[in-house]
């Protein structure tokens, strides 16, 4: 069965650098609250990464700037991972993500499964068990919800969590693991601000990249 409206969307691929701590409750570097407001972006820092970050961490959105996605990257996320010494620079951050990105390799490693962007539904559960079949860790996949004139969930990013002590994988979230107050909080923010939501259970449309006119 195909959706009656294609919805064009990018898949994006997040990085989670977590550890557990001896409550047994991960870190995370996206939490708003944590993050260093006084630490700027500098776009001159990166300029060696410049070809790889146009290539694997472009803006969709603004493709004439991508800065300004990479300025936002290392202000909400970057300047909390920075609480580790390997990722203490944007050169460190956006480098080191560079290098897990084309290790964890994606987009071939579920088309190895047959999964790749389509006119056609999925079920969440063809993810969940592929992703989980090919890194060995349980990941976040997150979707938006239905718009007018759909009927089914859209696939738009999967999150894979990392040990911050040797960036191994390890499980996006443990069994029966709380939230806690503050984490809670920052979720409900990002649900509010990118109407990004965790997948159902269900069907789930993974569609083919919107084409863009420059």
């Amino acid at each position: 069965m195909a959706p009656r409206a294609v919805r064009g969307a990018l898949l994006l691929w997040a990085l989670a650098l977590c550890c557990l701590s001896g409550a047994g409750r991960p870190w995370r570097p996206d939490k708003v609250e944590d993050c260093n407001s006084s630490w700027h972006f500098h776009l001159d820092e990166i300029k060696d990464l410049f070809q790889d970050m146009n290539l694997f961490w472009p803006d969709i959105k603004h493709p004439l700037n991508g800065s300004r996605f990479w300025k936002h990257e290392w202000e909400k996320h970057g300047t909390c991972a920075a609480q580790v010494d390997a990722l203490d620079s944007e050169k460190k951050y956006f480098g080191k993500s560079l290098v897990l990105y084309k290790q964890i390799d994606l987009t071939r490693m579920l088309q190895k499964f047959k999964i790749e962007p389509s006119i056609n539904y999925y079920h969440i559960s063809d993810f969940k068990d592929a992703l989980t079949r090919i890194y060995g860790v349980v990941p976040k996949i997150q979707c938006l919800p239905p718009v007018q004139g759909e009927t089914v969930q859209t696939i738009s990013q999967i999150e894979l969590c990392f040990t911050k002590e040797d960036f191994h994988l390890r499980n996006c979230t443990e069994p029966g693991e709380p939230l806690s107050p503050k984490q809670d909080m920052w979720l409900s923010k990002v649900t509010a601000t990118q109407s990004m939501v965790v997948c159902e259970d269900g069907p789930v449309f993974y569609p083919p990249p919107k084409k863009t006119k420059y």
